[in-house]
């Protein structure tokens, strides 16, 4: 089965598409899908995508976006017979394990929701790659960026000044929140995380990972 309103190559028609999407994954659940991928595989790359361009465009992800995909992945997962205590499991812990990294600003919230999003699609083995793979390519996007902006020294200077910030005053803090007051710097020194967990995923559901 296909989307035919996908197929006709109009952009107005992709809300309807959405739709039939949505309605084809409740009632077949997660077999078929496109290209070799499942339904529930190819929605989570599509939202994904969406996803990786929006933090891109916006430096955020809208709540509503990853909430919608939350609902079909879960939905998808009850339909395709998935265990119930893996879907619980492999969404609390996207969020148990992302979460103090947002605490102390290495992750936006957009980021961990996209984990706990992806962790209603897929079991608990496949988002732990997910999100190994997503930390690695990051770390390579950030040495991409350190070259690029050849601002090494400076970075690990601050780093260095906020681990003995930390360990002079007992308490953590925000990582980078006062770069924040200087927009330039901010960008220079961030990456859009979205983009390697996408990436992270694309690897793994293609059998990369």
């Amino acid at each position: 089965m296909e989307c035919t309103l996908l197929a006709s190559g109009h952009r107005e028609d992709l809300p309807n598409c959405f739709v039939e999407l949505f309605f084809e994954i409740l009632i077949y659940g997660c077999g078929g899908g496109f290209i070799g991928l499942t339904y529930c595989q190819s929605v989570l790359l599509l939202l994904l995508l969406l996803s990786a361009f929006s933090d891109l465009e916006t430096d955020r992800i809208p709540n509503g976006f990853i909430l919608l995909g939350i609902v079909i992945g879960v939905l998808g997962s009850i339909f395709s017979d998935r265990e119930l205590s893996d879907l619980l499991a492999s969404m609390l812990l996207a969020f148990l394990l992302m979460y103090p990294l947002y605490m102390i600003g290495a992750l936006g919230a957009g980021d961990v929701k996209l984990f706990v999003m992806i962790g209603s699609f897929q079991p608990v083995g496949e988002l732990l790659a997910i999100l190994a793979g997503a930390f690695v390519i990051g770390a390579g996007f950030s040495l991409a960026k350190l070259a690029a902006e050849k601002n090494g020294r400076e970075r690990f200077r601050y780093f260095f000044v906020y681990m003995h910030d930390i360990w002079r005053t007992g308490h953590w803090k925000i990582y980078g929140e006062d770069l924040k007051r200087d927009y330039h710097t901010y960008c220079k020194n961030k990456i859009h995380f979205a983009v390697p967990i996408l990436f992270s995923a694309v690897c793994r559901i293609g059998g990369l990972l």
